[in-house]
């Protein structure tokens, strides 16, 4: 596991610095918007009860942060599955995202707190997909799996590890929506690529890898991918962002 997480040490500073650098602003946005301006507008803000749980202006702020943050890592994961997975690309992705993002993810739950975060930010991702051309039934794994991890990561009130972890594993599955078509629906993927205007060759190339057993490698990858990146994230939490104060 220590090799494994020796070889990510160089994504381990870009993610660091780019998470710092947007939470930090996301919290300085956060404050500017809630900021008092007058003594009497302080005093009413301590008379006021708690801070309900249901998502406000400046809690989406902090999910559309986040969410960009995750689809930078997905941008990373794409072009490291392309130049070293060759043909296996797409469907080792969501794995390759999954061992790259769990810090992302432990710092919303830890920044957000509230029911809806995980979900929207899952939703968010989803939407990119199917902007960017994948297939329409994809956005359906990108609202079920999200809408679980949050419920998990809920139980334990966004601050227990272990249900955090599952959490993101679960999360990970989100991504699955675009190359499960691939082995379940692949009459109606071919009429989506053909209705997209690729050709024979370039269909037959999607399906080449495609079969029973790389579905179960593929998903297999995703959970030990998943688990090593949150725990991951998790240790990255500890030791850069919650001494910074900022989680």
């Amino acid at each position: 596991m220590l090799k494994i997480t020796d070889r990510l040490l160089p994504l381990r500073e870009i993610i660091v610095r780019l998470a710092r650098r947007n939470i930090v602003n996301a919290y300085e946005t956060e404050n500017i918007v809630t900021a008092p301006n007058t003594p009497a507008e302080t005093s009413d803000q301590l008379n006021k009860p708690a801070k309900s749980g249901k998502l406000e202006v400046s809690d989406l702020i902090t999910i559309g942060v986040f969410a960009a943050l995750y689809f930078v890592m997905v941008c990373i994961a794409t072009l490291v599955s392309t130049l070293f997975t060759g043909g296996f690309g797409s469907i080792f992705l969501p794995a390759i995202t999954a061992l790259i993002s769990g810090c992302v993810y432990m710092l919303l739950a830890a920044r957000l707190g509230k029911f809806g975060g995980i979900t929207v930010m899952g939703v968010i991702i989803g939407l990119f997909l199917f902007i960017s051309g994948h297939f329409v039934l994809s956005f359906i794994a990108s609202i079920v799996f999200p809408v679980a991890a949050d419920l998990i990561a809920r139980a334990g009130k966004y601050k227990s590890k272990a249900l955090l972890l599952v959490s993101y594993v679960v999360f990970s599955y989100g991504l699955t929506g675009p190359i499960l078509p691939l082995w379940f629906m692949k009459d109606a993927y071919v009429a989506s690529l053909q209705a997209r205007g690729k050709d024979a060759a370039y269909i037959d190339g999607v399906f080449v890898n495609i079969n029973t057993g790389t579905f179960f490698i593929s998903m297999i990858a995703i959970l030990v991918c998943a688990v090593l990146g949150g725990w991951f994230g998790q240790r990255m939490m500890k030791k850069h962002f919650i001494k910074a104060g900022i989680a």
